[in-house]
């Protein structure tokens, strides 16, 4: 596990009962009640710091957590017609969210969905699992996909996740009609 990041503790006169913590570039600050005592002090920031780095964990899955989950949802939405050999981050996919070799069995995953809701990262792993099955995406792919509950919704987020640079920058977005986005319309 990498070093913890410095600690700032932040005392509140105007906080109760609350503590709370966030990381802020290369530390970790922790915001507490001025009335705590040292002692509490240091048990609510080894608290909130262990609540942090379990939050980070759920959050950014290693190749194991990324391969089990995989695992669960071919079992849970596939009827574990498929096993994939492996399933693991890649840095190099910068246009794409997942990729699979079916010959191999093999799953990569970009980097770029660490950090995303769960279920969008699923929606991934049940495309890139279905693949493994349907090499195209005809019919019977979509309904492989479509057995998972929220594969609309995710699509719909990656899309515009995806879109976002170019809409920021005014530029046409697949499927609109708008060339430009007018930011002179009152």
């Amino acid at each position: 596990m990498p070093p913890e990041p410095r600690i700032e503790v932040r005392r509140s006169s105007r906080r109760r009962r609350t503590v709370s913590a966030y990381r802020d570039g290369d530390k970790t600050v922790v915001l507490v009640p001025a009335g705590l005592s040292r002692a509490e002090e240091q048990r609510w920031v080894e608290l909130m710091l262990q609540r942090l780095r379990s939050r980070e964990k759920r959050r950014h899955p290693s190749d194991t957590a990324l391969y089990t989950r995989a695992l669960e949802l071919a079992e849970r939405y596939l009827g574990g017609r498929m096993r994939p050999s492996s399933v693991r981050w890649v840095d190099n996919q910068n246009t794409r969210w997942g990729s699979c070799t079916p010959d191999d069995g093999s799953i990569r995953i970009s980097r770029r969905l660490s950090g995303m809701p769960g279920w969008v990262l699923d929606y991934v792993l049940i495309h890139e699992l279905a693949h493994l099955v349907v090499p195209g995406h005809g019919p019977e792919f979509w309904e492989l996909v479509n057995r998972y509950p929220r594969s609309e919704r995710a699509r719909g987020y990656l899309e515009g996740v995806s879109d976002a640079p170019r809409l920021a920058a005014g530029q046409r977005v697949r499927g609109t009609d708008t060339e430009e986005i007018d930011d002179q319309e009152s």
